[in-house]
């Protein structure tokens, strides 16, 4: 593809200050302007072989347009870029007209976007630089939807990223490790400290790659395992059969019954047997 056009535009410093993007806090806005970082990014969105998973590439707060820059220049197809404050989508106009067809933007809150309906039933991956404030949500949202994305590429907090990938015994597994691994295969990929960004934030960020399951791990209804789980983690010093007497009067005997030992706790449990306490429901 030529990329001649994205590579003659301004440098994003010069976009911010032209445009006033000074960053909201609300919004939860911290740019990343380096662009080896946002091209390295790119490049992770990618599956073996260097090849993009879909034919559409979705991105979530692009700010002035850094990340969605070196996803073009990494030759993604087609970048859907969802954005709700105004003043960035002014900031973008240029990079709009530079990627000849390739890029689209979505005025919207992405809390409040169907992806699926956006990309027109087609798959589609998302890679983006998640706001801290809302990135479980949209993440959970996600993975949960009847339509999910082929393959994730998220930059969140280091923190949330430690629980997504937590093993069942360690101190950051709760409920989000167990849905997220639950209906989803987690990897690591690497970490981007305060520096790198446009105000820095207070803690370091990870790059995590999620891939959907084509089923998940273990059968179970997504709304009971949110219960269990719920129940289970919402007091995770108390045994599980005094965690669990919300769900269960005789929770010690559902329990047995089910060969777990009503002794243990919460984080003590994987993620199967999780699911089976949901089946139990």
């Amino acid at each position: 593809m030529d990329n001649t056009a994205v590579e003659a535009l301004p440098p994003l410093r010069e976009v911010i200050a032209e445009h006033e993007l000074a960053a909201k806090k609300a919004l939860g806005q911290n740019f990343l302007l380096d662009l080896n970082l946002t091209r390295k990014i790119a490049r992770a969105g990618k599956a073996a072989g260097g090849q993009w998973a879909a034919e559409k590439i979705v991105e979530i707060g692009p700010g002035p347009g850094g990340l969605t820059r070196a996803l073009l220049l990494e030759d993604a197809p087609q970048v859907i870029a969802v954005e709700r404050d105004e003043r960035c989508l002014a900031a973008l106009a240029p990079v709009v007209q530079a990627a000849a067809g390739r890029l689209t933007l979505q005025a919207g809150d992405a809390l409040e976007t169907d992806l699926a309906a956006l990309c027109q039933g087609t798959p589609y991956q998302i890679v983006a630089n998640l706001p801290y404030n809302i990135a479980t949500p949209l993440l959970l949202r996600w993975l949960l939807a009847p339509q999910p994305p082929r393959r994730l590429t998220v930059l969140v907090q280091k923190e949330v990223a430690e629980r997504i990938a937590a093993p069942a015994g360690s101190d950051a597994y709760g409920r989000l490790s167990v849905i997220m691994q639950w209906c989803a295969e987690v990897r690591l990929l690497f970490d981007i400290g305060p520096k790198a960004f446009v105000p820095p934030p207070k803690v370091t960020s990870t790059l995590v790659e999620l891939v959907p399951r084509a089923t998940p791990l273990a059968e179970a209804e997504t709304g009971k395992l949110e219960r269990v789980t719920a129940a289970a983690f919402g007091q995770r010093r108390k045994m599980l059969r005094s965690a669990l007497k919300s769900l269960w009067p005789d929770a010690e005997a559902r329990l047995t019954a089910l060969g777990i030992e009503p002794t243990r706790r919460a984080e003590t449990l994987n993620i199967e047997e999780f699911c089976a306490l949901a089946r139990a429901l």
